[in-house]
């Protein structure tokens, strides 16, 4: 029997001085940005990804190698950086610029920007495309579940990025924090768990995919649970992430099946589930993760159960 379509997710969720500046910027000159072309900034990080919006917007930007100050008087900052170069990359950013910066980081960055002032004021995307060698066109994470991309951004500078994406031929949603907050969620639960099941079986995110699917989904839709429950607890809602995430999350990773697995960043990734979990337990509760937690014991990356 036919099923019905997935309903449609929700799109589109006294404020700091330099958080006004930055949006007024962005909403005056996003409209010259989207006839003209991107507004002129900085990018941190000459790598693969900082490399292709530098080239995306023309040349315009100041481009800062890590460890460098950054100089420029206005327009979006983009951190193309690792996570652990990101509290360098702030320190190297005047404050008064610090609500400029654009973070494009996988994985729960919200506890760090918390820490450093910049929740709520800076720009986060999640980037679903790949760029396998510098110089090289990039390939859009688009899949036959998600056609039209799934690549999203929140904050002042969100429309600029699209800009510039677009010029890379790339796709770019701009949404609110409930429905990035949504999307950073299902995109932390793919990483975890892909990257986790490849570590365990030496495997690649294709292999993953094609090897291990049924326990991929099971084990995201263990960590969806997880994740639901704790976003009830911070924000009095379910994030409702749908009963068909493991199969979009299935899709996505046949478009990036190239990848390598290994777990890494863990206080920026599986770290953020084994939390919850510990937390539980810390209390009496069961674990809510614990496929999760004894994949994590069996590679190594947390201590063995005493």
């Amino acid at each position: 029997a036919a099923t019905a379509p997935p309903p449609p997710r929700a799109r589109l969720g006294l404020m700091p001085r330099g958080l006004a500046v930055a949006m007024a910027a962005a909403a005056v000159l996003g409209a010259s940005a989207l006839s003209a072309g991107p507004v002129p900034g900085s990018i941190v990080g000459g790598g693969r990804v900082g490399n292709m919006l530098f080239q995306a917007a023309g040349g315009v930007d100041e481009l800062v190698r890590r460890g460098e100050p950054v100089t420029s008087a206005s327009g979006p900052i983009y951190v193309c950086t690792r996570n652990d170069d990101l509290d360098a990359v702030v320190e190297a950013t005047p404050e008064a610029r610090r609500c400029d910066l654009v973070f494009l980081q996988n994985g729960m960055l919200k506890p760090f920007l918390q820490r450093r002032g910049l929740y709520g004021t800076a720009t986060e995307a999640l980037a679903y495309f790949a760029v396998a060698k510098k110089g090289e066109a990039p390939t859009d994470g688009k899949t036959e579940l998600d056609p039209d991309g799934l690549t999203a951004a929140h904050g002042p500078w969100a429309e600029d990025l699209r800009t510039r994406l677009q010029a890379a031929g790339l796709s770019c949603r701009v949404v609110d924090r409930f429905e990035f907050d949504q999307e950073m969620y299902g995109k932390l639960i793919w990483i975890s768990a892909v990257m986790l099941l490849g570590a365990k079986h030496s495997l690649n995110v294709g292999e993953v995919d094609s090897q291990q699917r049924p326990a991929f989904e099971a084990l995201v839709s263990e960590l969806a649970a997880a994740a639901n429950v704790a976003y009830l607890e911070e924000r009095g809602r379910e994030l409702g992430l749908g009963a068909d995430l493991p199969q979009r999350l299935s899709a996505y990773s046949r478009s990036v099946a190239h990848f390598p697995c290994a777990v890494k960043e863990m206080e920026y990734r599986n770290g953020f589930f084994y939390g919850v979990s510990q937390r539980c337990l810390s209390v009496g509760q069961p674990d809510p993760c614990p496929t999760h937690t004894a994949l994590l014991r069996e590679i190594g990356a947390v201590p063995a159960e005493l």
